[in-house]
């Protein structure tokens, strides 16, 4: 009687996961479903600010509102890496301060360098911006 409940409780463990087998299969089968979208699709950008000193420096990224970025008092040479989101204008401008100086800002899209501008002098400003095209080319 003994080994004929053991081999009850075989039975009922197999026929308990086989049932949990297709009752999982069920809610995990997403083929048919389609996947959602993880966000608008995007292109590395690099902007870099070269110089001495400290700069205001204000960039394009991809942010909830879709404005600029804005870092005050930087400290040169700065870069900084981001995704912009495809059929955007990546854009860079330096601002330098009372002391004034000079700095270089450039601007690559993908690897590829795309503008350089230099700001001189007392509060000089220079603006780097590149097309990103709307498809992923």
């Amino acid at each position: 009687m003994r080994d004929g409940g053991r081999g009850g409780v075989l039975i009922a463990v197999v026929l308990l996961l086989a049932c949990a087998g297709l009752v999982g299969d069920g809610l995990f089968d997403t083929e048919d479903e389609p996947k959602p979208a993880a966000g608008p699709p995007t292109a590395a950008v690099t902007y870099e600010v070269t110089g001495d000193g400290t700069a205001e420096i204000s960039y394009l990224g991809q942010d909830e509102d879709g404005g600029a970025t804005v870092v005050r008092d930087a400290e040169l040479p700065w870069k900084h890496t981001v995704q912009v989101p495809l059929g955007e204008t990546p854009t860079v401008a330096v601002v330098l301060g009372e002391e004034g100086g000079q700095a270089s800002c450039t601007l690559a899209i993908r690897g590829k360098h795309v503008q350089r501008a230099t700001a001189m002098g007392e509060f000089g400003r220079a603006t780097c911006a590149g097309p990103l095209p709307a498809d992923d080319d």
